[in-house]
């Protein structure tokens, strides 16, 4: 049984079947004998009128056309005459019962049968196509009864089965292709079961895609557009199922490709890490692409320099990605390290040609970028079919689109290790340990993703044992970033020695950072990016001083620390926000506090307490928490306090916290005196002074100060009005400090030879270690320094 026999025993007789169409029965003299009522209706004769009369009654003579011969009728086009006489085309056919000679007379010879033409031709045209369904379709159709059992097949199936189809026939589906199943999504997996929901439901289910091996060629997948819809008869009787199927391999890995390129663009070069980067694109290939692809990076590439130039040599590879398709991908890669290919393996000849080689399933791509060699992506597919030549330029677009990323990660490497390295340096390497406090300080770089920030921190020390502590926070990321908080540190250590108050320090930092932010923005135009210009600097700065346990701080738009007292009370200062810097216009006001020996402040940035998920309240409340247990050691708090607040590494703000604990300076370290505005307190003064360091052991520095004690008082009283202070402080230098309520700095000079006087301030600078003026709110001090004999013991510790 053919697919063709099949149509041709069904009810498929057409228009000229003699239980339809128009006959005559003819004898051997082609007189009509007989008539049918058919005919009668169609041609308008009765029978009394028609029968005995001659076939040319209906068939004027020269009435024929040819009308194409097909399979099913040798039929031929003709003019027949009504009996109102109007002429009919129509579709004739001639059959002869038997053979008769003339002499037969009335015995029937031919049946003509007559319908019209049209009719005709719309079935034959409707049969034509169900023979080219049924023979030369390239659309499988199956028909599957009820029990889903295989019952007919057109020719595209049988040829796709590749067995006789009387081998076939009564076969279920699932039998016919085991490991096949449906990938479209909403819908079962197995050919059974989707059948099965058609014949029960009757609904139809169209372009389902089943992937499956061809039966005559059981290799490589091949993928079907399959069509279900359940037959019927005219009384709604379920007959079966047919399908229909379309081998859209082709197609489908044509769309898969390019789902691949889509994905591949979405995947690959999320960051501007190199290693994440080579990983994604062995993520993105296996297994859609292939069963493992690894990729070799040149050692240069990899830290951020320009690739090597090869004369000759080949270059030193460093694997940075593998993935393989039975592993999933965090077991699939492993750390960099570095790998050598022997000479006649591919990666060696495409290393030594610099372009694509393939053998079998392994196919090596080189990374290129600007004509130089960054590495190598290499593919493989053991076991399977050849890579194609739609696959080749696959694999090519997307090592082409890796290299890219690549080369854009590569630069970002080279410029964001230069940045670090910037950064490194303009941060305190050591804070050096001061008599005031103890200290200890972290500083976490932003992610990769955000790139180098401006955040900084620093501990100064001041005369009189006094420290200055600063915190700040330049907006913005990357190398101007880094280099305005450089800047800025710098400019902050050379106010602070100036022994400012910290909000004049602030205003006149304020002053700085507009004028820098006005001649970069005339430099730099508009063309710059957002994370090349600093877009705001906050800062907080404190002075402490260890005798009289006071803190004097101020803040333009940071964060204000957090104090936590010997007794373990934590507060916020309410200390004045002031604006941040650079915008001008606006004062800045100082707090003053009192510290009692042993207590603790926390200064630090908001990349520390604020973050994607969490506010600053929030960051400060866990602040607050961890900072409870303040008697720890500062290095231990300091650990503590990024765990908790931190607990997933850098952020995308740079974090710098400085914790600091205040000491006080003992009783026996300080000396002090009250002196009128008088000449002769210029020699009391020294008898004090040499007194004190008498007591303390220090009788080698005498002569030095009292030179140093004579000068400074008797510049006081001829300069000066009011009472005078004089002060020993004995700490890791001795200080002298002279203090009136003068405003005016006495300057550094040489004397010509006829002057009477001006050489006893140069004399003193020569003599001291170092020296300076201070300001206060009622007037000046004077201080100087000198270092300890080599023998000297030192000064008691501070208490803290």
């Amino acid at each position: 049984m053919n697919a063709w026999n099949a149509a041709e025993n069904a009810d498929f007789r057409g228009p000229l079947d003699v239980t339809r169409a128009a006959t005559a029965v003819l004898d051997a003299q082609d007189r009509i004998i007989g008539w049918s009522p058919a005919a009668q209706r169609l041609l308008g004769y009765r029978p009394e009128e028609i029968i005995g009369r001659p076939l040319e009654t209906l068939v004027p003579a020269d009435s024929t056309d040819d009308l194409p011969e097909t399979r099913l009728s040798g039929s031929r086009a003709h003019t027949l005459r009504h009996r109102d006489g109007r002429m009919l085309r129509m579709a004739v056919s001639t059959c002869p019962l038997t053979e008769v000679s003339e002499a037969a007379g009335a015995q029937p010879s031919r049946v003509l049968v007559a319908a019209e033409l049209a009719e005709h031709r719309m079935w034959e045209s409707r049969q034509a196509m169900l023979h080219g369904l049924a023979t030369q379709s390239p659309v499988g159709l199956a028909i599957y009864d009820t029990e889903l059992r295989l019952i007919w097949a057109n020719g595209a199936y049988t040829r796709e089965i590749g067995l006789p189809v009387e081998e076939f026939l009564g076969a279920r589906a699932d039998e016919l292709y085991p490991d096949g199943e449906f990938v479209s999504e909403g819908y079962p997996r197995a050919l059974d079961s989707v059948m099965r929901h058609v014949l029960e439901t009757g609904e139809p289910i169209l372009d389902l895609h089943f992937v499956g091996q061809q039966p005559s060629d059981p290799g490589p997948d091949h993928v079907w557009s399959c069509s279900y819809y359940r037959l019927q008869d005219a009384h709604g009787q379920v007959l079966g199922v047919c399908e229909d199927a379309f081998d859209i391999s082709g197609r489908y890995q044509a769309q898969r490709r390019l789902n691949l390129l889509v994905e591949a663009g979405a995947r690959i070069g999320t960051t501007l890490d190199m290693t994440v980067t080579a990983r994604e694109v062995t993520n993105v290939a296996v297994p859609a692409f292939a069963s493992m692809v690894t990729v070799d990076l040149v050692r240069s590439v990899l830290d951020g320099e320009e690739p090597e130039a090869f004369d000759g040599a080949l270059p030193a590879l460093t694997r940075v990605a593998t993935r393989t398709a039975d592993h999933p991908p965090d077991r699939s890669q492993h750390g960099p390290y570095r790998v050598e290919y022997p000479p006649g393996s591919l990666q060696y000849r495409s290393l030594s040609s610099g372009g694509m080689v393939r053998e079998e399933g392994t196919m090596v791509v080189p990374l290129r970028a600007g004509g130089s060699l960054m590495g190598l992506v290499t593919f493989f597919r053991p076991g399977q079919a050849v890579f194609d030549a739609e696959e080749i330029e696959l694999a090519d677009e997307l090592v082409i689109r890796t290299a890219v990323c690549l080369d854009n990660a590569r630069r970002f490497t080279r410029e964001h290790t230069a940045a670090l390295t910037l950064q490194r340096h303009l941060l305190p390497q050591h804070l050096p340990a001061q008599s005031a406090v103890d200290l200890a300080y972290r500083y976490l770089p932003s992610d990769d993703r955000a790139g180098v920030g401006g955040d900084w921190f620093d501990v100064i020390g001041l005369s009189g044992t006094r420290v200055g502590l600063v915190v700040g926070d330049v907006v913005g990321h990357g190398l101007q970033a880094a280099a305005t908080m450089g800047r800025l540190r710098t400019t902050v250590r050379a106010l602070a020695r100036m022994d400012l108050s910290p909000d004049e320090l602030l205003s006149r930092l304020d002053d700085l950072v507009g004028q820098t932010a006005e001649e970069q923005a005339a430099a730099i135009g508009t063309d710059a990016g957002p994370d090349d210009v600093a877009t705001g600097v906050t800062c907080l700065y404190a002075v402490y001083d260890p005798v009289s346990r006071r803190c004097t701080m101020a803040r333009a738009g940071h964060l204000p620390p957090a104090v936590v007292d010997a007794e373990g009370g934590l507060y916020f200062p309410d200390l004045p926000a002031g604006p941040p810097l650079g915008l001008g216009g606006l004062p800045f006001e100082s707090l003053d506090i009192e510290l009692p020996a042993g207590s603790l402040i926390a200064m630090f940035t908001n990349g520390l307490v604020e973050g994607r998920d969490r506010d600053v309240d929030e960051g400060l409340a866990i602040l607050g928490r961890v900072l409870s247990d303040h008697r720890r050691p500062l290095d231990e708090l300091c650990i503590h306090t990024l765990a908790e607040l931190l607990p997933d590494g850098p952020a995308v703000d740079d974090s710098a916290l400085l914790l600091v604990r205040t000491r006080e300076l003992d009783a026996r370290q300080v000396a002090a005196w009250e002196l009128p505005a008088e000449p002769a307190s210029a020699g009391r003064a020294r008898e004090l002074a040499t007194g004190q360091l008498r007591e303390w052991g220090l009788e080698e520095l005498s002569y030095v100060t009292e030179l140093v004690v004579s000068e400074l008082v008797t510049n006081a009283v001829r300069h000066a009005a009011g009472p005078l202070h004089l002060r020993l402080l004995r700490d890791l230098t001795l200080l002298t400090e002279v203090s009136d309520t003068g405003h005016t700095s006495p300057h550094l000079r040489h004397s010509a030879s006829d002057d009477e006087g001006g050489r006893g301030l140069f004399i003193v600078a020569q003599l001291v270690q170092r020296w300076g003026t201070r300001y206060t709110p009622y007037g000046k001090t004077i201080w100087t320094e000198q270092a300890f004999p080599p023998h000297y013991p030192g000064a008691p510790r501070p208490a803290g």
